[in-house]
């Protein structure tokens, strides 16, 4: 059986990509809404149907967990489908908890999509774990469509990083916590901003540490094999060689930026 992982868009590679360092032995399917992404400007009633549709599919095809690695994706529609499926589903949070636990002293800033940063989810987050009111929220919502233009590292990326990160003292930050899968391909260029103090935080990590509890709890968890990929996009395998070659040039740059 497959572990499915699933995105409005490409940002969730960064999470299979980590997985699959972790789990050299599992068959991975991951999916891209590339018909509906962004998400994280979208209604939440349009959220929650994309999330329902892309469930039913994955549902069909022998999978024995679902991660989903989309922020706005989890904030929305995870717990419903946790009600609705009877098989393990990883969401991720932003990762402002392990911030203040490695300074617990010092600001973090959020980075996500608009319905994140401005969703329930991330309101009960803050007030669980920041207790010295040191997290402030930003939406960085063109990085998606930088991202999925695969443009990560030019002139119009830093002027739009630049221009939103100018009304922080960022002397006074010791984190930048990546709450959206897409902003980790931009470590290169938010390091050409951000003061060499500050450390990046995303919630890979943790979500993939958390996938493999629940396989070990059910047993599931692959001790031997080959691992593979399948890739989809929207419900459709991905074939085509110009796709296929698009997909391993984000996976190239995920090598780049993995220790940054």
């Amino acid at each position: 059986m497959k572990i499915a992982f699933f995105d409005s868009g490409m940002g969730g590679l960064s999470v299979l990509h980590h997985a699959r360092k972790a789990l050299p032995h599992e068959s991975f399917l991951f999916y891209a809404d590339e018909t509906h992404v962004p998400y994280g400007t979208k209604s939440r009633a349009d959220v929650e149907r994309f999330v329902a549709e892309a469930f039913e599919f994955l549902l069909a095809q022998d999978v024995k967990a679902i991660v989903v690695a989309c922020n706005t994706a989890t904030s929305v529609a995870v717990p419903a489908m946790r009600a609705r499926y009877d098989l393990p589903i990883i969401g991720m949070e932003p990762a402002a908890k392990k911030a203040l636990a490695l300074d617990p002293v010092h600001r973090v800033l959020v980075t996500a999509t608009p319905i994140t940063v401005a969703g329930e989810k991330m309101e009960h987050l803050i007030e669980r774990v920041d207790r010295e009111h040191l997290v402030d929220r930003l939406a960085l919502p063109e990085l998606v469509t930088f991202a999925e233009h695969m443009e990560f590292d030019s002139p119009a990326v830093e002027n739009y990083l630049r221009k939103e990160l100018a009304p922080y003292d960022l002397a006074n930050y010791s984190a930048l916590v990546l709450g959206c899968t897409h902003f980790n391909y931009f470590k290169p260029a938010f390091r050409k901003i951000l003061p060499r103090t500050m450390r990046f935080v995303d919630g890979n990590e943790g979500t993939v540490a958390q996938l493999i509890r629940k396989l070990k709890e059910r047993g599931e968890l692959a001790e031997e094999g080959e691992q593979t990929v399948e890739y989809f996009y929207s419900g459709e395998r991905v074939t085509d060689e110009k796709e296929l070659r698009r997909i391993a040039a984000y996976n190239r740059q995920l090598d780049v930026v993995y220790d940054l």
